[in-house]
């Protein structure tokens, strides 16, 4: 596959890319022929970036509408004020095979060009089809509310695998001491990787490999997000949108909300959605360079954008083509005509925001399927077999 006249984003400087099986070949200035690719493309005013990395969600929770009326101090008291409030609304939600699912918050990520999802919980079941779902860490839920987290986290067995682990997601002592509690009985010295750390001081960001950052979800729960600007100096940033319990399907409208509040700076935040997870996962990609997996988006720009503005200001509708290790596995209506030799006989049309896409899959029939279980399902795209309720 060869992809001419591509800028990568934050350079503006338009490039011609080979992905050979399911690597970069190469990335040259001068545009790429070959008489023997029968896929070579090319765009207008289109900006290229590496697959984005949500280093934090739940796949199975995708489901759920954000669930909550208050500002809580922490996590337990929203988890204890959800349990007893909104029963129903759970309930529903758990009629759905969790597969079904689980199958639902990969595409949940695909539509928004995330080619990697670090999910949280047990593990899936799923297999890398669509996008890379990584599990290859151990994940403890809480303090607060893992049973025998203490046992579980010092398990010899598990030595070489990363802990990721909710921590100080709240706004009072329980959140700032139970990170002590955390740091204190790490006994094998193992890399802790902290999601949401919105109560996390300096000087315990030392001892953590990375932190992931889930904006949305804090501004939800506490009205308040970590002070990642602080922390940043101590541990790598990663970025995640956790599920729609606390926040919006869309890793855009994340992205935009962790723009506004001018923590990171441009290139910091981009960063915590390509490098810097990938090297905190041991990941082959984050990079538009020789070598690297071919999981790249590319996108349609906004008229009189440029540099990283050109990259925080698309929504899922401006994607034009998500590939993951070299396949392409979702394009847009526009690109028909180029890809005429492809089969997409196992593609399904959808529309995001009124943009239309073809994804890789049968979104439609998972999407009918769930409602078998769950009429009232919502989901934010739509299809000649599935009616926006």
């Amino acid at each position: 596959m060869i992809l001419n006249n591509v800028k990568i984003t934050g350079t503006d400087e338009a490039v011609n890319i080979r992905i050979q099986d399911d690597k970069i070949a190469s990335v040259s200035p001068s545009v790429i022929e070959d008489a023997f690719d029968p896929f070579q493309l090319s765009f207008e005013n289109s900006i290229i970036f590496p697959g984005l990395i949500n280093s934090h969600d739940h796949l199975d929770f995708n489901l759920y509408p954000q669930l909550g009326n208050n500002t809580y101090s922490n996590y337990t008291e929203w988890g204890k004020h959800l349990h007893k409030n909104y029963k129903s609304e759970i309930a529903e939600v758990l009629k759905i095979p969790v597969m079904l699912r689980s199958e639902w918050g990969v595409f949940k990520n695909l539509l928004c060009g995330v080619t990697t999802v670090v999910n949280h919980g047990e593990n899936s079941g799923l297999k890398d089809d669509l996008i890379t779902i990584f599990e290859k860490c151990q994940c403890l839920h809480s303090v607060q509310f893992e049973k025998n987290w203490k046992i579980k986290l010092n398990n010899p067995f598990k030595l070489g695998l990363p802990v990721a682990i909710h921590v100080g997601e709240g706004n009072d002592w329980l959140s700032l001491n139970e990170i002590y509690q955390l740091t204190r009985w790490n006994l094998l010295q193992k890399k802790l990787v902290g999601i949401h750390a919105v109560a996390m001081s300096e000087d315990q960001a030392k001892r953590f490999e990375a932190l992931v950052w889930c904006p949305q979800s804090n501004y939800f729960l506490l009205n308040k997000t970590a002070p990642v600007n602080l922390l940043k100096q101590h541990s790598n940033i990663l970025f995640g949108t956790d599920s729609t319990l606390t926040s919006n399907w869309n890793i855009w409208e994340h992205l935009q909300t962790a723009k506004k509040t001018g923590l990171l700076s441009d290139s910091e935040l981009y960063d915590s959605l390509n490098q810097n997870a990938a090297n905190t996962w041991h990941l082959n990609s984050g990079q538009i360079a020789y070598g690297k997996d071919a999981d790249m988006v590319i996108a349609k720009t906004k008229q009189g954008t440029t540099g990283f503005d050109s990259f925080f200001e698309l929504g899922p509708e401006d994607l034009l083509m998500v590939i993951h290790k070299g396949n392409i596995r979702l394009f847009d209506e526009s690109l028909l005509v180029q890809l005429s030799s492809m089969d997409i006989e196992n593609f399904s049309k959808v529309y995001v925001n009124g943009a239309c896409k073809y994804v890789q899959g049968d979104l439609p029939g998972l999407m009918e399927k769930i409602k078998e279980y769950h009429p009232k399902a919502d989901f934010p795209v739509s299809s000649d077999k599935t009616i926006l309720v």
